[in-house]
C-alpha cells in the first residue's frame, strides 16, 4: 500500500477532495499542518490515517525540522510527499530530499517557485518568454525598465497568482509601482506580452502528460483583479487540441519537458498574440486554484482529484476523459459594502438555463461580504457548461450581467 505523506490537507478548499482520492485509489494518508485536527473539513478527517500537528507551515526552517523529526521517531517510510499549494512546493521539496522519497528535488522544485530561474531555464531551451529581470532594488528596477520597454509587468518572483502584479503603461507609472512593491524583497521586471490569457493544466506521471486541459482566461487576470465591478470568467474548453491552440500546447509539452516535471498537477499560463505567436507566462508546480479542477471534472464527466491521486501514486491515470463539455466558472462580486441583503435576476437566470449550471454557490442574503481583491471567487460563482462554446460563453455573460449580488 502507498503511503503518503500530505501538506496543508485542509486548505486551500480543494485540498480535501486531493487527500479524499488518494484515500480512494488506496494510498494511507498521514496529513500535517498547523491548524489542530478536529478543525479539518470532516471528510479530511476520514480520509487520514493519522495527522501530524506542528506549530507553523510558514516558517519553513522549524517546519522542516519538527515534520523530520516527527517522521524519523515514528520510523515510517514514505512513497509520496505531495502538496499542491504553491507557498507549500519548496518545503515538500527539501522534506523528499531528507526523508529519501522520489519527486521534485529542492534544485528541480526551484525553477517552479523563482520566475526568474525559471525564464532563464526556458530560454535555454528555446521558449519564447517575456524578456525579463528580476531586481532588488530601486535603481535595478528603472534599469530594467528603460531596457525592456513599455508597457511592462513588475510582480513578485515567487508570487502565485497576479497578487501584487503590476501594468506600467509607460514611466509615469514607475514611481507608484517602486513604492507600491517596496514590501518584496526580489520582483520581476518583464514585457507585457498583448493577447489572450490561457492556461495550460497537466497531470503528469513518469515524467509525461497522461491529461491536460486549456482553460481561457475573461478577461485577464491582472484586469480581472483590478476592476472591481467586473465578473470574472475561466473557460475550460472542451477541445484543448483546436488548432488555434496548437502552438500553446506543444509550449506546454515543451516546458514540462524542460523543467523536467515528474508527477503531479501543473498549472501554466501562456499567452496567444494576435499576429499568432504564442508567448510563455509561468508555471507552477501546483493545481490551478478558483475551482479549476471542478472545470475539469465538469468537462469530462470525470474524478480528476482521484485521477491525480492515482497518477503519483501509481503512474496511471485509469480514468476515462471525454472531454463532453465546455464549462465556465463566473465570479460574482456584490455591488456596495457590509452584509448582502439583496439577490436580483436568478430566478429568471435559472428557470432560463437551469439545466446547464453544474455548480451554484453564492453567498446568502445576511452574510458579510468578502474582499475581492484578496479572494478570486469573491462572493461567489456559477459553474455553467454546454458542448457548443458560444453557447456556453453565451450563458456566462449572462449570469455576469443579469445576476447581480447587492450589499450594505
Amino acid at each position: 500500500m502507498t503511503a503518503v505523506l500530505y501538506l496543508n490537507p485542509g486548505f486551500p478548499a480543494e485540498m480535501p477532495n486531493f487527500v479524499m482520492g488518494l484515500a480512494e485509489v488506496g494510498a494511507t494518508v498521514v496529513g500535517v499542518g498547523d491548524m489542530p485536527r478536529q478543525a479539518l473539513p470532516d471528510r479530511c478527517k476520514r480520509a487520514l490515517s493519522n495527522y501530524i500537528q506542528i506549530s507553523s507551515l510558514f516558517d519553513e526552517e522549524r517546519a522542516f525540522r519538527e515534520i523530520v523529526s516527527e517522521v524519523r521517531e515514528a520510523g515510517v517510510r514514505f512513497d509520496r510527499i505531495e502538496s499542491l499549494w504553491e507557498p507549500l512546493v519548496m518545503l515538500a521539496a527539501r522534506l523528499r530530499q531528507a526523508l529519501g522519497v522520489p519527486g521534485l528535488t529542492p534544485q528541480q522544485a526551484l525553477p517552479f517557485r523563482d520566475k526568474e530561474l525559471m525564464k532563464q531555464k526556458l530560454d535555454a531551451a528555446g521558449i519564447r518568454t517575456p524578456r525579463h529581470c528580476s531586481c532588488s532594488d530601486e535603481a535595478s528596477i528603472r534599469a530594467a525598465a528603460e531596457r525592456i520597454g513599455y508597457p511592462l509587468m513588475i510582480k513578485p518572483i515567487d508570487g502565485a497568482g497576479s497578487a501584487d502584479t503590476h501594468r506600467l503603461d509607460d514611466a509615469s507609472d514607475l514611481a507608484r509601482v517602486i513604492k507600491a512593491v517596496r514590501h518584496i524583497p526580489v520582483v520581476s521586471v518583464e514585457e507585457f506580452v498583448e493577447g489572450r490569457e490561457y492556461t495550460f493544466d497537466a497531470i503528469c506521471a513518469g515524467g509525461r502528460p497522461l491529461y491536460y486541459n486549456i482553460a481561457w482566461y475573461r478577461p485577464r487576470p491582472l484586469i480581472a483583479r483590478t476592476v472591481e465591478w467586473i465578473s470574472p470568467q475561466v473557460v475550460a474548453l472542451r477541445n484543448p487540441d483546436q488548432p488555434e491552440l496548437a502552438a500553446g500546447r506543444q509550449m506546454g509539452f515543451d516546458v514540462l519537458e524542460a523543467l523536467g516535471f515528474e508527477a503531479g498537477f501543473t498549472h501554466m499560463e501562456w499567452y496567444l498574440k494576435d499576429d499568432g505567436e504564442v508567448v510563455f507566462g509561468e508555471i507552477g508546480a501546483r493545481v490551478g486554484g478558483a475551482r479549476l479542477v471542478d472545470q475539469m471534472n465538469f468537462s469530462c464527466d470525470a474524478d480528476l482529484f482521484r485521477g491525480w491521486a492515482e497518477a503519483v501514486c501509481y503512474g496511471t491515470l485509469s480514468e476515462p476523459i471525454r472531454r463532453r463539455h465546455n464549462v465556465a466558472v463566473i465570479f460574482k462580486r456584490a455591488q456596495g459594502e457590509g452584509r448582502i441583503h439583496h439577490i436580483s435576476g436568478l430566478a429568471s437566470y435559472l428557470a432560463r438555463y437551469g439545466q446547464h449550471v453544474a455548480a451554484l454557490d453564492l453567498l446568502p442574503v445576511g452574510a458579510q461580504r468578502r474582499n475581492w481583491l484578496q479572494t478570486l471567487i469573491s462572493d461567489g460563482y456559477a459553474i455553467v457548461r454546454h458542448p457548443n462554446l458560444e453557447t456556453c460563453l453565451a450563458m456566462a455573460d449572462r449570469f455576469g450581467t443579469d445576476v447581480q449580488l447587492f450589499a450594505r
